[in-house]
């Protein structure tokens, strides 16, 4: 028997470790405003090597360790969410890359997931 699941959207930005906003790292910002919005969850994740527009290769390597490594924001929820919570995006990303992709939650046992399902975030 398979295990129901629960179409969503998966928001992801991309940014460099640096960029700030109101003196607090980016990626911090964005999670605390998603936070603050009700979304249901968001996490951030250091790359260890990358590069964007600038075609400059950043790497954590201890020969060229660079201090502004690509951080990627994963924030999901159901798509009217999330969209909802872009214009946020907009106005706090003047560069770096913002893609959403469909998804599926597969139900757990838990709040988080409950209030997910019920469109509570």
């Amino acid at each position: 028997m398979t295990t129901p699941t629960t179409g969503a959207l998966r928001l992801t930005v991309l940014v460099g470790e640096c960029d700030t906003c109101r003196h607090r790292p980016l990626y911090s910002e964005i999670v605390h405003r998603a936070h603050a919005a009700g979304l249901a969850g968001a996490s951030v994740f250091r790359g260890i090597e990358g590069f964007g527009a600038s075609s400059l290769v950043h790497t954590s390597r201890l020969l060229s360790l660079s201090e502004d490594m690509p951080v990627a924001v994963v924030v999901v929820d159901t798509e009217e969410r999330v969209r909802a919570f872009l214009p946020e995006v907009d106005a706090l990303v003047p560069e770096g890359l913002v893609f959403l992709e469909r998804c599926e939650i597969v139900p757990r046992a838990g709040k988080a997931d409950d209030a997910l399902r019920e469109g509570r975030g």
